[in-house]
């Protein structure tokens, strides 16, 4: 489990293909505190550290079709600037909320308004599963990032950006058309699930 914190961000080094599988390789300044084995959230997305090199602070995680398929990892390159958050410690704070690390769609920005003072961000996802899941105020993760739910819509919706996240994260490289990962509040989706075998269905 994780909370939206972001640690550090990583760079991508070198990227090969396994028939489905690909492998990425990045450096991170804490790498040489991972371990073999670790969950590691990239952009929100949970991968397992397979390969380690402490002195390079180079690491390898592999994404299997069904990760690349559902995420903007089939974006990335040699060169691609991830935000990263090691799993939660059990007696550790809790500054974000509840994110497993289990990307449910992707989305794209759409309009990015400087705020003086603050960064507005638009993105729209197509999610017929999920198309009531962001509420205003509510939670959502966006690319690792735990933030609040400024405008609420059937599939879009905004956040805003303190000026240390849009430092600290990969969020100063948004462009309109980014593709980045979303993580509806796991609390909102086992909410919705259980009303749906009470709502008509359509």
């Amino acid at each position: 489990m994780f909370t939206g914190i972001i640690e550090r961000t990583a760079k991508v080094v070198k990227i090969e293909q396994e028939g489905t599988n690909f492998h990425f390789t990045l450096h991170c300044e804490i790498a040489d505190e991972l371990h073999i084995d670790q969950s590691f959230a990239h952009d929100g997305c949970c991968l397992t550290v397979v390969k380690l090199d402490k002195d390079t602070k180079e690491y390898v995680v592999t994404a299997m079709k069904e990760t690349m398929d559902r995420t903007n990892l089939r974006t990335w390159q040699v060169g691609t600037e991830v935000n990263v958050e090691r799993s939660m410690l059990q007696d550790g704070r809790f500054d974000g909320h509840i994110v497993q690390g289990h990307v449910d769609n992707t989305a794209t920005c759409t309009k990015i308004i400087d705020e003086q003072g603050s960064w507005r961000y638009f993105f729209t996802f197509n999610d017929k599963e999920h198309i009531h899941a962001t509420v205003e105020k509510g939670s959502i993760c966006v690319n690792g990032v735990s933030l609040t739910v400024v405008d609420s819509n059937e599939n879009d919706f905004s956040v805003s950006i303190i000026p240390y996240t849009q430092e600290h994260t990969n969020f100063h490289n948004f462009k309109i058309g980014t593709i980045v990962n979303i993580e509806f509040d796991v609390l909102g989706k086992y909410i919705e699930k259980l009303l749906q075998q009470y709502l008509p269905q359509k």
